[in-house]
């Protein structure tokens, strides 16, 4: 099988997490404080992936220079985008309560929230297809880090989106979508990155590293805070350290 081709499988299975959440979100009455508890754990496991195998990695490809400017530019990035869609009601995009706005109270918010979920999905994604130009086993932790913190991710979303009144046509139109540009977003990281430059390659890493970290701190932790509170940073750590084992296994 080609390996652009594979690059799209993997990136469609870890996107398929979030249809798998959503469907659990939507379709069960998970306990709040339960939904904030996986999605302590997913922050967590991204938190790790973002540190050992990303930032890391992009560092011994291109270097300091280009790892630090790549992490600063997807920072800047992402924020700049999540604050263009916040206003259009896509803030509370991951809360699995009250606070998302139904389309009649905010006009449009059903297409932010759908923005905003393309925009923390995508980098995860791009970095699959890019995880995957080294081979071995790098590429293997990250898909398995990714589909993880997925679960939550989604199940915590529709949540919210139930709560706020969306259709089951909307909530898994959405996901699904968003599932499907999941392994699209994989081959392009794998394909338009076959021929770049250690330096570029490394840039591009931490580009998405900063994006993936930029909204774990902005979105996923609020959520897990919300309901698990004093226990968020014990269930984050467990998160932390599960995906470092496994990187450890896997190096």
């Amino acid at each position: 099988m080609p390996m652009w081709l594979q690059a799209g499988g993997w990136g469609l299975l870890a996107g398929s997490a979030l249809l798998v959440g959503a469907a659990i979100g939507y379709l069960a009455r998970v306990p709040r404080r339960l939904v904030a508890s996986v999605m302590a754990f997913g922050a967590g496991v991204l938190l790790s992936t973002v540190a050992f195998e990303l930032i890391e990695e992009a560092e011994e490809q291109g270097g300091m220079p280009p790892t630090v400017a790549g992490a600063v530019a997807g920072a800047l990035i992402y924020t700049g985008c999540n604050l263009l869609l916040a206003r259009r009601g896509a803030r509370h995009r991951k809360r699995s309560g009250a606070q998302q706005p139904s389309e009649r109270e905010k006009t449009g918010s059903g297409t932010a929230i759908a923005l905003g979920a393309l925009l923390d999905g995508v980098p995860e994604s791009i970095v699959i297809g890019a995880s995957l130009l080294s081979g071995g086993s790098a590429g293997a932790v990250t898909i398995v880090a990714v589909f993880v913190s997925n679960v939550p991710e989604g199940l915590s979303s529709a949540a919210g989106m139930r709560a706020a009144g969306r259709s089951p046509r909307y909530v898994f139109g959405l996901w699904t979508a968003i599932a499907l540009i999941s392994g699209l977003a994989a081959v392009a990281g794998y394909t338009v990155l076959g021929d770049a430059s250690a330096e570029l390659l490394a840039g591009i890493t931490a580009l998405a590293a900063g994006a993936i970290l930029a909204m774990v701190a902005d979105t996923m932790i609020p959520e897990a805070f919300e309901d698990a509170h004093l226990l968020v940073g014990l269930i984050t750590v467990a998160g932390f350290l599960a995906a470092f084992g496994l990187s450890q296994v896997g190096g």
